[in-house]
């Protein structure tokens, strides 16, 4: 298992683009991709779980990748929050 917390750092959050872009990268990984804020888990690789853990510019998540790509799955994930997740 690796993990990293990233600041969310696009303008309007983790709203149904960068959501999608979001999902989209966590998908191409094997492992098992989560994250946390605050007291809520989600899985990265749901849409509507990405959306329903309401997460807004500024926001500090902890993302969690566990499984046989994990350390690929963590920078590649890191990388698109870091480039704006298409923003």
């Amino acid at each position: 298992m690796v993990s990293k917390k990233v600041v969310i750092n696009n303008p309007t959050g983790l709203h149904l683009r960068p959501a999608g872009i979001f999902c989209n990268t966590a998908v191409q990984f094997d492992c098992k991709v989560t994250f946390q804020h605050d007291t809520t888990t989600a899985n990265a690789k749901s849409v509507l779980s990405v959306l329903g853990a309401c997460i807004k510019k500024g926001d500090e998540i902890e993302l969690i990748c566990e499984g046989s790509d994990e350390e690929e799955a963590l920078a590649a994930m890191v990388k698109a929050i870091e480039d704006g997740l298409g923003e």
